[in-house]
């Protein structure tokens, strides 16, 4: 037995005063573990494999090798790092991001001779030796891994692994913002290809179809034919260094009217419609694959590019709508069912109460009467409550200026604006889990998106007449 594992197996043996002691201490700084000669329990990596790890990272950026060479050493370094364990894995986002920033020194001094130059003849050759020093060993590391063929798909999946750690270590913040600066370069979407996903397109491309579906699960491959038919579009943002993963993909229904639920653009059985003749694509599912990507957007350029290809290929459709869901609202609802209430006149408090059997009416009561939605009729008090609530979420709920609903979020900064609820839109046990089965449709109205985005950049939501005379009186 090695002391390392003499001090694992007897540590349980100390005195629980000493034992508290050390936990109150925490875990060991980076740098001590790197001087250290044994292991400590808790830890991942024994100090001698720490520093072996090390002195290969620097010999990844060592700026006296060619980047074939940098590229070489890297793709040996994902080889033996995809045989680590997660903990092992967290010591080295920790030497990437603790041993690879840039130098204190040389960026202090470079910041005081910016500050000192604002105004004067030298101002811009002091703010190039500012980046400079600003420029980390770390973001030169990392591109280094993107030389090789597959490095690009192992810095997307490292931050994937990274993100749910960040708020537990904050240590880890410097790599996470290296990675993520990177990719809004790299996966700009300038450098990505818009392609059309069809039935014909390789299988393994279908099944990452299947895979990466985030909004309506796909069940099987006659499902998945049928959102590839020939009255179906399916495109998606695709990268050079991932050539056959989609990064998004939109699916779209091709029909004469703005859809108000989702079974029948699923429905297998419905009959086709004939494309040319289609005034109106309905965006009903976007979905992003890649979550080491996240804080990278190109899902608005996903839409207007798949508006414009559209409008190329079908010159007869004249709108762009979506059929979304409103993943929030329930849970949002189950906080503010009774503000909503609140804001009921006295007839209406009292219709409700009536129904939900209870007066006056009370939350609770209001929202177990909710779940019975197939049973709820077009003058239900409780329906009626129910749409005045979610376009309240959808038109005023805001946080920092921004809509509460992520989905809603993403659609009305792209420049759309709330269209139409729908009722038991998807009446499945996930759209009832999220909204009560409620669905939205927003539309693109091409001509106003700058006004609209205009208009939440103020914190006002862009909605239409129908979802207008939804709300609540002021």
């Amino acid at each position: 037995m090695n002391a390392s594992d003499w001090i694992t197996r007897n540590v349980s043996r100390l005195k629980p005063g000493n034992a508290a002691e050390a936990a109150a201490v925490g875990p060991r700084p980076l740098s001590e573990r790197l001087e250290a000669t044994l292991r400590r329990s808790g830890e991942a990596l024994a100090p001698r494999a720490l520093r072996r790890a090390l002195g290969e990272l620097q010999a990844v950026v060592d700026p006296g090798v060619s980047e074939v060479e940098g590229g070489r050493r890297a793709h040996d370094f994902v080889q033996w790092y995809a045989g680590r364990e997660l903990d092992e894995r967290r010591d080295i986002w920790l030497l990437m991001s603790e041993r690879f920033a840039p130098d204190a020194q040389k960026l202090s001094d470079a910041r005081e001779h910016h500050e000192a130059a604002v105004g004067t003849p030298d101002e811009g050759q002091a703010e190039i030796q500012l980046r400079r020093a600003l420029a980390s060993p770390r973001a030169r590391l990392l591109q280094r891994f993107a030389v090789e063929p597959d490095g690009m798909q192992f810095l997307v999946d490292l931050r994937a692994q990274l993100l749910p750690h960040l708020k537990g270590d904050r240590r880890l913040l410097p790599l996470d913002a290296e990675l993520e600066h990177l990719f809004s370069t790299w996966f700009d979407v300038a450098f990505l290809d818009l392609r059309r996903i069809s039935w014909d397109s390789p299988a393994s491309l279908i099944e990452k179809l299947i895979q990466y579906e985030a909004v309506h699960d796909i069940k099987s491959w006659a499902d998945v034919k049928n959102r590839l038919d020939s009255d179906r579009r399916c495109y998606g943002f695709f990268h050079p260094r991932l050539p056959n993963t989609p990064l998004i993909f939109v699916e779209v229904a091709l029909v004469d009217r703005v859809s108000e639920g989702i079974a029948p653009l699923l429905d297998e059985a419905a009959a086709l419609t004939q494309p040319e003749k289609a005034t109106t694509a309905i965006f009903y599912s976007i979905s992003n694959t890649q979550t080491g990507l996240r804080g990278v957007s190109f899902g608005d350029s996903l839409i207007k590019r798949v508006v414009e290809t559209l409008q190329e290929e079908l010159p007869r459709l004249k709108t762009f709508a979506t059929l979304s869901p409103i993943p929030g609202f329930r849970a949002w609802l189950g906080k503010h069912a009774g503000d909503m209430m609140a804001r009921l006149d006295e007839k209406r408090s009292t219709e409700l109460g009536r129904v939900v059997g209870s007066l006056p009416p009370t939350a609770e009561r209001f929202l177990a009467a909710a779940e019975a939605v197939s049973q709820i009729d077009a003058r239900s008090p409780v329906r009626q409550l129910l749409l005045n609530s979610a376009a309240e979420y959808l038109g005023r709920a805001t946080a920092d200026g921004k809509p509460v609903d992520p989905v809603a979020r993403f659609h009305l900064g792209n420049g759309a604006r709330v269209e139409r609820l729908n009722w038991a839109g998807d009446p499945s046990p996930k759209g009832m889990k999220q909204s009560y089965g409620l669905m939205v449709n927003y539309l693109y109205d091409l001509k106003r998106l700058d006004k609209h985005r205009a208009l939440l950049a103020q914190g006002k939501v862009a909605v239409s007449g129908a979802i207008d005379d939804l709300f609540f009186p002021d």
